[in-house]
């Protein structure tokens, strides 16, 4: 499996393809967002609701021996694509791993400047919670 810095810089590379385009660019992440794996209805409840971002997104994870695994949907596509991002980078790894992971792709491709300060908002808080989950998996390894 590739490192986290692996994948972030293949994620800088397909944008970096894109180039100035805004247009080409969000219809690129609305794409991502479609190959998400479908989400387990019975995860679509409140307490998965990420707390802060202006759409809703669901994040569920499982646990894969002492590797974690994401799960997300959103109600809207751009966001639903930024999820998809950021488990494309984290799902898959242990704990320790996603809490020393900086994830320097988002500023590398200048999502700030395509999303705005609203989602950008959001893909922090959804940050934040995928860390969370990282924190409570490795207290509960650690037990």
């Amino acid at each position: 499996m590739s490192s986290i810095q692996d994948i972030q810089n293949e994620i800088i590379e397909e944008f970096e393809i894109l180039g100035e385009d805004k247009e080409s660019t969000i219809y690129y992440i609305m794409e991502l967002g479609g190959q998400l794996p479908k989400f387990p209805e019975e995860e679509r409840v409140d307490e998965n609701i990420i707390k802060g971002c202006q759409s809703k997104v669901w994040l569920a994870t499982r646990e894969n021996g002492d590797k974690i695994q994401y799960l997300a949907d959103s109600n809207t596509d751009i966001t639903k694509g930024l999820i998809s991002l950021l488990i494309r980078v984290l799902s898959g790894r242990t704990p320790q791993e996603i809490l020393k992971a900086d994830l320097d792709f988002i500023d590398k491709i200048g999502m700030g400047n395509i999303i705005g300060s609203q989602r950008s908002n959001g893909l922090s808080a959804m940050i934040k919670q995928m860390k969370l989950y990282a924190l409570a998996y490795q207290a509960k390894q650690n037990v």
